[in-house]
């Protein structure tokens, strides 16, 4: 049977390739085909260079410009920065960047992977000296090819359990708010959820379970609407959960967006907040203190998740190491910020 072609595995040839074809270790292949070390002509190095050849190898001149540290910007990766969420993300980057003598440049990929993997290509061929990528999924391979390029990298708001990682502790923040409902009184809490890619919605919908579990409260499969991250589709999820014939007393929104969708929602029903349901967002960007009706929200801790972020990419490459070297998440602690889109449920008539 044909030996496989390791292009037809991942669509390029790496030093792992040559170096499982002629026996010698990653560190060796990459030695002997460093063109800044002096050419060696010994029988491994000749081997090793014909086999590079005859795979097809072709040097990452991006990821090798990568390790010597050159141009002093970090490239950063974000779904879109019509998100307010990604755009104060990006400021606190690049603050953080400013504060260790680097200048952050952006590109956005509307949450597409393929586009997150051309957005970081384009950044590598740049230059930059490492990347931030906050559009990491739950099942992406993405980090752990960049690991194996070499590329140093960091993934912040969203883990993919596995990288290094700067983010916000999703699951007491979705805890938090959950409580926060359950403290006042409600019992029928719905959720709109977010996407089930996104580390962030999942630990946000682990912390609303974990908070109706301890409360004795039964969890209502329905009363869980999955969503995407934006307005439109808070508004959709809010509909749905309000035309049930018994709707919940009050909403947990898993982001601000989504809050502010379903918010319009509500009012369109001419159902009031908070004396008909009450309301919960998460990240407290800025326009949810100016609505209205103040959404009472989780406060996020931008600042902090970037100064660790850029922390973690100082510390060298990250990705999918061994043991605990590879799988450090650092986690920022949220804040509950009450206003005034809670209250107590109205009293059963």
């Amino acid at each position: 049977m044909a030996q496989d072609d390791p292009q037809d595995r991942q669509g390029r040839v790496t030093i792992l390739d040559i170096a499982a074809a002629a026996g010698v270790s990653k560190s060796t292949v990459s030695r002997i085909l460093d063109e800044r070390l002096p050419r060696s002509d010994s029988g491994t190095a000749r081997r090793v260079r014909q086999i590079a050849i005859d795979l097809g190898y072709v040097r990452d001149v991006s990821a090798a410009s990568l390790r010597r540290g050159k141009t002093n910007t970090i490239g950063v990766v974000v779904p879109r920065l019509t998100d307010t969420v990604m755009a104060m993300l990006y400021e606190s980057l690049a603050r953080a960047c400013a504060r260790m003598g680097q200048f952050a440049i952006v590109a956005t990929t509307q949450d597409d992977p393929r586009a997150d993997r051309s957005a970081a290509h384009s950044l590598l061929q740049q230059g930059v000296d490492g990347l931030v990528l906050s559009t990491a999924r739950i099942d992406d391979d993405f980090p752990a090819e960049l690991t194996e390029r070499g590329v140093p990298f960091v993934l912040a708001l969203r883990s993919d359990g596995k990288s290094l990682s700067s983010i916000g502790d999703d699951r007491l923040g979705g805890y938090l708010a959950t409580r926060h409902l359950l403290d006042l009184g409600h019992r029928r809490i719905g959720l709109i959820a977010g996407p089930v890619y996104a580390s962030s919605s999942v630990g946000r919908l682990e912390g609303y379970r974990q908070a109706l579990a301890e409360s004795g409260v039964e969890i209502v499969p329905d009363l869980i609407i999955p969503s995407t991250f934006g307005i439109d589709s808070g508004a959709d999820a809010a509909e749905r959960l309000m035309r049930r014939p018994d709707p919940p007393t009050a909403i947990f929104a898993v982001n601000d967006n989504t809050a502010i969708g379903a918010l319009s929602t509500l009012s369109r029903m001419e159902i009031r907040v908070p004396g008909d349901v009450s309301l919960v967002g998460y990240n407290d960007i800025p326009i949810v203190s100016r609505l209205p009706t103040p959404l009472t929200t989780v406060r996020v801790p931008f600042d902090q998740i970037a100064t660790e972020a850029m922390d973690l990419l100082a510390q060298g490459t990250g990705g999918l190491g061994t043991g605990a070297q590879g799988a450090r998440i650092r986690l920022s602690m949220p804040t509950l910020i009450p206003r005034k889109s809670t209250a107590a449920p109205r009293p059963a008539r």
